[in-house]
């Protein structure tokens, strides 16, 4: 039977509340549950005259406006203003009414250019959110993933200048400096000449900083140029975050994209570092010996995961030569003494072979392709501290906990760039990356913190530490605990 629907309805006039129209179980009714958004105002109300001039928008209603854009992955603000006025979810949020006017969609960029600018308001927002899931008992700071994900910046590839620049300091600079000095003096060597010095050292192992031509985006400066394996090279900003064991986003930096992790890691450390740390699982970008010494300097081990020797095919592995601690030397496979010559700027104690036992050995063609038949072996001062890192991970369970990134770091990431425009920015300059990135780990912590929360706080609460009560008895390997946590 043919039934045709008329279209008088649409011109109905009804009764009704605008909070009966939103759905009990909407993400942003299960949000405005567990925040009380008042504490905007304490944050702000510095940046506002209390007796002079108009009165303004609602900075509550401005910031909860772009975590709208950012929680929805809305493209741009424009496109988010005219989602809001036909969003009656979205009206009910900001505190609006069915006919109330939104704000135009330049009111936050001209709030941002003229209040916010140069303010940290939005790592602040996002701490507080961060502290409420503290407070809560949801978050767990004694085992911390940390890693480093590239967004595209809003700068064309062509548009470039090249620049030359010298290496910035590293953050172990000074310590490395002194126990090379302290290195070499003890094996009779002449510590490292300064860099004003540099001219009159012919051997090269003065500390001076080597310069290095590098490009530079005229559009926008503060973003990096990347390139990596097969990825296409283009300008772009590295977020360097942090997460817990069950996903909570805990600190971020964010840093040109052409600065390698190793390099950064130190900031990113700072901030997430606590009385409670007692583990940090890092990837193979952060396998150096600076950033083991770090860790355990500060009793928190690290956890790296296997690294396969970068030895050429053929050739004898460097756990093949045998080092002697009590004579500080290495033993090659055709029984040969390596002994010590030197100890390099970058920390590294060279250990070379005698020419003349090299030229008749059979083993040549496995052990070296060098022109005088010398091979040399390095070892880093902070050998050592690599060496408990090894320790650490060949422990019970230590690859499981491994395991775990694919589920937390790398799903934050995953989650941000599928669903909440983590992909690229139109934002120019590291400031506003800054916001971008707050923004939008503010908005994964609000969508975990309303599901656990959102409906009913108290069971929540207690069926989370329940769930993880049976985690700790079952353990990491049972099947059981992870798939009812989720």
């Amino acid at each position: 039977m043919l039934h045709e629907e008329p279209t008088k309805k649409r011109e109905q006039i009804s009764l009704v509340c605008i909070d009966e129209l939103v759905p009990q179980n909407h993400l942003l009714r299960k949000i405005d549950h567990v925040i009380d958004w008042s504490f905007i105002y304490d944050l702000v109300k510095e940046k506002y005259s209390p007796d002079f001039g108009r009165p303004s928008i609602d900075p509550v209603i401005l910031i909860k406006i772009v975590l709208i854009q950012y929680l929805y992955g809305i493209r741009s603000m424009r496109q988010t203003i005219r989602e809001i006025e036909v969003n009656l979810a979205y009206r009910w949020f900001l505190g609006l009414g069915m006919y109330e006017k939104i704000p135009h969609f330049s009111t936050f960029g001209k709030n941002y250019t003229r209040r916010f600018k140069g303010t940290d308001l939005f790592e602040q927002i996002f701490s507080k959110i961060l502290q409420t899931c503290i407070d809560a008992g949801l978050v767990d700071p004694s085992e911390v993933f940390i890693d480093a994900t590239h967004v595209k910046a809003c700068a064309n590839s062509n548009k470039l200048q090249q620049k030359v620049v010298r290496e910035e300091a590293l953050f172990y600079e000074e310590q490395l400096k002194k126990e090379i000095n302290e290195d070499r003096i003890a094996h009779g060597k002449k510590p490292m000449k300064d860099k004003d010095n540099d001219d009159d050292d012919p051997s090269g192992e003065s500390d001076s900083k080597p310069e290095k031509e590098i490009k530079v985006s005229t559009t926008d400066p503060d973003s990096g140029w990347f390139h990596k394996g097969k990825h296409k090279q283009v300008f772009a900003y590295s977020i360097e975050t942090a997460c817990d064991k069950h996903g909570w986003v805990l600190g971020f930096t964010v840093n040109p994209g052409n600065e390698h992790d190793s390099r950064t890691f130190k900031g990113i450390y700072d901030k997430i570092k606590n009385p409670e740390l007692k583990m940090v699982i890092l990837d193979t970008g952060y396998k150096t010996p600076a950033i083991a010494k770090l860790l355990l300097d500060d009793e928190v081990q690290p956890l790296f995961p296997y690294k396969r020797p970068m030895t050429k095919d053929g050739f004898f592995r460097k756990y093949e030569y045998v080092y002697d601690e009590y004579y500080d030397c290495y033993i090659c496979p055709a029984n040969k003494i390596l002994k010590y010559s030197t100890t390099n700027r970058e920390g590294y104690r060279e250990y070379k072979s005698n020419c003349q036992d090299c030229e008749s050995c059979p083993y040549l063609s496995q052990c070296t392709e060098s022109k005088n038949h010398v091979k040399v072996i390095a070892q880093h001062i902070w050998e050592s501290y690599m060496e408990q890192a090894e320790d650490i991970r060949h422990t019970l369970g230590m690859k499981d906990l491994y395991d775990q990134r694919k589920e937390t770091i790398e799903r934050i990431f995953g989650s941000a760039k599928e669903y909440h425009g983590f992909r690229y920015t139109n934002m120019i300059g590291k400031a506003r990356m800054s916001m971008k990135a707050a923004l939008t780990f503010t908005c994964i912590n609000l969508k975990k913190l309303a599901k656990i929360k959102g409906e009913n706080p108290s069971l929540s609460g207690y069926l989370w530490h329940f769930l993880q009560l049976l985690r700790s008895l079952f353990g990491t390997q049972n099947k059981m605990a992870p798939a009812i946590a989720c």
